[in-house]
């Protein structure tokens, strides 16, 4: 269990009951913001949100099964929250809380009527909400939260039930599904995070077409390197966005694991993507192991195409690329008057929280 503060005195209540060791792994407070980005793999665009208790209770549900819970048996459950501070909060007094099992990811939200109650009863609510949640994930019928309710107040649930098949991919013993399930290998893919699909990645998958005659698939990697896995929701989020498309879902965060899992696959790649392949700092630091997964890259590809963009005020051209001799060989530049897109994706993701909130 994770509590980001608020909420922490649900660690308490949880560890006071009898038989409380065999249920409960670690309770945990991250309560500095440095602490958050941490566990999380960096800074967050909001800290008090669905998605960030999302992915602190998929930290927790990684975490227990690492401390010897079954993928089955493990729950993952956190809080986040904006509660009355010494001096008066400008935005909403709110708590997020979120269970992650091998099943499901469900969310709770409940917004308070500001300043009509003190700090600590804000804290009571905030652990009755997430002890009720971690409850109701798995099929306890439990409601200490409605009677600390005010008139007004109302808590928003959220569910996404996952397939088997993203259940065997979330628990690794499936490496890759494609939506929709039936397909051919892909043999051209551009693969990312797609935190929002935008009409740059549309149109770069339009001329990477139109170049080689083949059929582009996307693929989402539900794990990375250094942040945890996507949850349930986010997965369906970010897979809707494909309704016209075919998608990979995948446990390849990094681009060897792409290539060893779509031998003599077409990559489209944005140039940021395509500069790291070569990069001693993504291996550790090891130019030997630079040098290895080039050729590796280079043996198992059947080509890169590489598309420019614009960084720090100036045009990234990917023909000027500075490239090791063997991706070079496999590499296909689109030039800019081919190609140019500017749009930023953190940009696109604060604009769309920012017409949400607004609504």
């Amino acid at each position: 269990m994770l509590a980001t503060g608020g909420g922490t005195l649900a660690i308490s209540s949880l560890l006071s009951t009898p038989g409380a060791s065999q249920v409960v792994l670690e309770g945990v407070v991250p309560y500095a913001r440095a602490a958050v980005d941490q566990l999380l793999g960096g800074p967050q665009e909001t800290y008090c949100s669905s998605r960030a208790a999302r992915r602190l209770a998929m930290v927790a549900w990684q975490r227990a099964c690492k401390l010897g819970a079954t993928p089955a048996a493990a729950t993952g459950a956190a809080v986040t929250a904006s509660l009355a501070t010494l001096e008066p909060k400008r935005g909403q007094h709110r708590v997020v809380t979120a269970v992650q099992t091998l099943c499901a990811t469900r969310v709770a939200t409940l917004t308070l009527i500001k300043d009509a109650r003190t700090r600590a009863a804000e804290e009571a609510l905030s652990a009755a909400l997430l002890l009720d949640t971690i409850a109701h994930a798995r099929g306890i019928p439990a409601d200490t939260t409605s009677c600390l309710l005010h008139p007004g107040e109302k808590v928003e649930c959220q569910i996404t039930e996952a397939s088997v098949e993203w259940q065997r991919l979330i628990a690794g013993t499936m490496p890759a599904v494609r939506l929709p399930l039936a397909g051919a290998p892909a043999r051209l893919l551009l693969p990312g995070s797609f935190d929002p699909l935008h009409e740059g990645h549309r149109r770069m998958a339009a001329l990477a077409e139109s170049l080689t005659g083949e059929r582009l698939e996307f693929e989402l990697s539900v794990t990375n390197v250094d942040k945890p896995p996507l949850d349930y929701t986010e997965v369906a989020i970010r897979a809707a966005q494909f309704a016209d498309r075919p998608l990979w879902l995948t446990r390849a965060p990094t681009f060897l694991e792409k290539i060893a899992l779509f031998p003599e696959a077409i990559w489209v790649l944005g140039i940021d993507t395509c500069l790291r392949l070569g990069d001693p700092r993504y291996y550790g630091g090891s130019e030997a192991a630079a040098e290895q997964a080039v050729a590796q890259i280079a043996a198992g590809a059947r080509g890169l195409i590489v598309f420019g963009r614009l960084r720090d005020g100036a045009y990234l051209d990917p023909a000027k690329l500075p490239l090791p001799q063997p991706l070079r060989a496999i590499l296909r530049c689109i030039p800019e008057e081919l190609f140019r897109d500017d749009v930023s994706s953190t940009q696109l993701r604060r604009e769309g929280r920012s017409c949400a909130e607004s609504e």
